[in-house]
């Protein structure tokens, strides 16, 4: 474990079964399907990479395709701050595709609801969400979630998730001890 994580939430091997029965769920929901997976960067990198094996080793029907896109709404802090801007929009156009938008974190919901309003106006066929991590009591878009795991409202990172784009490469989800990031 790394010296900056205070605990271990989720291990690798916790992750991986969790991706694992996500894919089985995108596969029963979107089966014979064309699915655009758009993942938000720069956290979602690695859960994403990991659901297209994973949609992959479930030899089934869906058929993934892939989009980014990048946004900041948390700028240094620890905490969003509700103001979204797209720094990274997607390269093709999501008419009448089924999208789902893969997040690492759904943690006060503000982001998420503004790329929901944002990609809903571009009439995707349908539209719903994937994120590995939820918080308590986010506001939740008017769409289908997919959850991976609850926590508590605790400063994590490892598996894509960062504090100053550091911890991405942990292998597992941990809570960052809070003398490395102080409180806000």
């Amino acid at each position: 474990m790394h010296d900056d994580v205070e605990k271990v939430l989720f291990t690798p091997e916790q992750i991986a079964a969790r991706v694992s029965e996500l894919a089985d769920d995108i596969e029963r929901d979107y089966a014979g399907e064309e699915v655009l997976l758009v993942g938000i960067l720069k956290g979602a990198f690695v859960l994403m990479a990991d659901l297209a094996r994973a949609l992959f080793l479930a030899e089934g029907t869906v058929r993934p395709r892939f989009d980014f896109m990048a946004v900041s709404s948390y700028g240094s802090a620890t905490r969003s701050s509700g103001v979204v801007r797209i720094l990274k929009d997607l390269d093709g156009d999501i008419a009448d595709r089924h999208v789902l938008l893969v997040e690492d974190i759904l943690d006060s919901g503000l982001t998420l609801q503004y790329l929901v309003r944002n990609l809903r106006a571009r009439k995707p066929a349908s539209l719903a969400v994937l994120t590995m991590l939820s918080k308590p009591e986010p506001m939740k878009p008017d769409v289908e979630v997919y959850e991976g795991f609850h926590i508590p409202d605790v400063f994590v990172v490892g598996y894509g998730l960062d504090y100053a784009q550091r911890y991405r490469d942990l292998p597992y989800i941990g809570v960052l001890r809070e003398e490395v990031y102080g409180r806000s």
